[in-house]
């Protein structure tokens, strides 16, 4: 099938990459398969910031698959990584892991009580769920079965033989030259991947050896399985590789062509994968991003194996309302396990659909969350009456879709607000959320609750576990009898008003009216009045009214929209709490 460089869809960000890509593909690999990639470290949680690293070329790949082509994402388990320090706040780790430091991630033993063989599985797992209910295709390459399989032992030989041409790209971008005298071996730590691990965007690593002694191979020690190794020798001809350990003090000489215990460090394990794979498309973080780091490099290093880079944006970070830039050597910070916990995937796809990959924006775990959903259910209100802008379309079709499919959606997709309002006042029970949710609109009532589900659960989950206690409703037992005793005429008559006219308005919409007009039949208008009618006063006198209720109801000055709280309340109750 021959490729078509023409978007059928809009111009938003995803599509114009796409194009590129195409593009690029047929330059590059006319025929084969568009490959885009992405690379995850399993070095401790997987962070809703490493979800751009994958949702960026999935949206253009599924872009892609749309138009009709073939197209595979890789996303690159780097998982034979070093261990590099114990993460804080992460379950079931102690200091005691810290006598791991420096073996493959794959050979580290998972966090206590966990269900998984080793560190890098344990991390693994919840992002592939997460995945699997993102609709996200992908190919996952585990760089241990790489490497112990020997599948790169031709670029493993290779980079030996042509190190020099190696490092005489890195030495352009050493921040210290190394020093007259030759020192034969390579420092233990290769600064490269520590930088890169770091995300410092710091120049380059100074590896404190010449060109002769540069070595762009990290064994992995045959006694204490650590990378704190020194190649002290090696045979382009024969390809024996001696190095010695400074942890534990082994040492060995092996035939490279038949080993198969170390890697590439890691500004040349990059373009060496961008080559094998051919990658088109892999977007960077701005932490790779700048002079001297790895994409940059990279960029050099990948001609060497005979490849090209990839087309790559620079992406931005993605924030958590109230917290500074995640950072995945700590522990605590939301992964998109977590954020699938108190919001459909659908909301999720859409935040990263939204935004160019420059773009950096905020997921929020606090009450924003509420706004977030109204704004994405007033999207889905232009889609379904043609009013919406193309770009926005788009974005939202990239939301609820894949080329695969429609996401599950939830049925009667009710405001998360409410729902997230009657969860808090019921605690849970079901049959007094499908009563309060059914009387929303009594004349077209829920026959189950799972007409709101899944929406129904993600916002009883945020309810439960990310609002304080101090700010969950609790709605009186009793009348608070002194309060009603104290008010005067006027607001003796506000809450007349009010329960006369609650049986006729026992709805969402009804109950809106009711209350935001009885204030305004006791200032003498209509309570159809509109705010040009009326005068500022009003609004004072509203704030005031509300107050009243919230303190009768709930004991506070505010809580969930009025309209809401009294439904989940119910007329009886109501009642009981208002009377004098």
């Amino acid at each position: 099938m021959p490729i078509v460089a023409q978007s059928t869809e809009t111009t938003d960000w995803v599509s114009r990459f796409a194009d590129e890509v195409i593009e690029e593909s047929e330059r590059r690999a006319p025929g084969k398969p568009v490959v885009v990639a992405s690379g995850l470290s399993p070095s401790g949680p997987i962070h809703l910031g490493n979800l751009r690293e994958v949702m960026t070329p999935h949206l253009v790949a599924d872009e892609i698959r749309r138009r009709g082509h073939t197209v595979r994402h890789l996303i690159s388990w780097d998982d034979y990584d070093r261990y590099r320090k114990v993460p804080n706040g992460v379950a079931g780790i102690d200091e005691s892991w810290a006598e791991h430091i420096g073996k493959p991630l794959t050979s580290v033993p998972a966090p206590a009580g966990s269900a998984y063989p080793n560190w890098a599985e344990h991390f693994k797992a919840a992002m592939t769920e997460a995945l699997a209910e993102l609709g996200v295709e992908y190919d996952g390459i585990s760089q241990t079965e790489q490497y112990t399989a020997g599948a790169y032992r031709e670029q493993v030989l290779f980079a030996m033989k042509h190190r020099g041409d190696i490092d005489a790209i890195l030495e352009q971008y050493r921040t210290k030259k190394a020093p007259a005298k030759k020192q034969q071996g390579q420092k233990p730590v290769d600064e490269a991947e520590l930088e890169a691990a770091e995300g410092s965007g710091a120049a380059a690593e100074d590896d404190g050896s010449s060109a002769s002694g540069y070595y762009p191979y990290k064994p992995y020690c045959g006694q204490c399985e650590k990378d704190l190794t020194t190649v002290t020798a090696y045979d382009d001809t024969t390809t024996e590789l001696s190095y010695t350990c400074s942890a534990c003090g082994f040492a060995e000489t092996v035939r490279l062509s038949e080993f198969n215990r170390g890697k590439l460090v890691w500004k040349v394990d990059w373009p060496m994968r961008w080559a094998y794979e051919g990658v088109i498309f892999e977007p960077s973080g701005v932490d790779h991003s700048s002079p001297g780091s790895s994409f940059q490099v990279g960029g050099q290093i990948v001609g060497i194996f005979g490849g090209e880079q990839p087309i790559g944006p620079m992406y931005a970070f993605v924030g958590i309302s109230g917290m500074a830039k995640m950072s995945s050597s700590k522990g605590g910070v939301p992964t998109p396990a977590d954020a699938l916990q108190i919001m459909e995937p659908q909301l999720l796809r859409w935040l990263y659909a939204r935004r160019r990959p420059n773009q950096s924006f905020k997921i929020a775990f606090d009450q924003e969350i509420q706004r977030l959903y109204d704004e994405w259910d007033k999207l889905a209100g232009k889609v379904a009456d043609g009013s919406v802008l193309p770009a926005d379309a788009a974005a939202y079709s990239r939301a609820v879709r894949t080329a695969a499919g429609e996401l599950p959606p939830t049925p009667r997709p009710m405001a998360y607000r409410t729902l997230a309002s009657v969860a808090d006042i019921t605690a849970g029970a079901e049959d007094q959320t499908l009563r309060i949710l059914s009387e929303l609109d009594p004349e077209n009532p829920l026959a189950s609750l799972d007409e709101v589900r899944p929406r129904l659960d993600k916002a009883e989950t945020w309810i439960n576990t990310q609002v304080p206690a101090e700010e969950r409703t609790v709605v009186r037992d009793e009348p608070d009898a002194e309060l009603l005793k104290s008010l005067d005429d006027q607001g003796r008559e506000s809450l007349r008003l009010l329960l006369e006219g609650l049986e006729e308005n026992w709805s969402l919409d009804g109950l809106t009216h009711l209350v935001y007009g009885v204030p305004k039949v006791q200032a003498g208008f209509s309570a159809d009045a509109t705010a040009k009618e009326l005068p500022a006063e009003i609004k004072v006198a509203q704030r005031t009214f509300f107050a009243l209720l919230y303190h009768l109801l709930v004991g506070r000055d505010t809580g969930p929209r009025l309209p809401t709280l009294l439904l989940a309340v119910g007329q009886d109750r109501v009642r009981k709490l208002l009377s004098a």
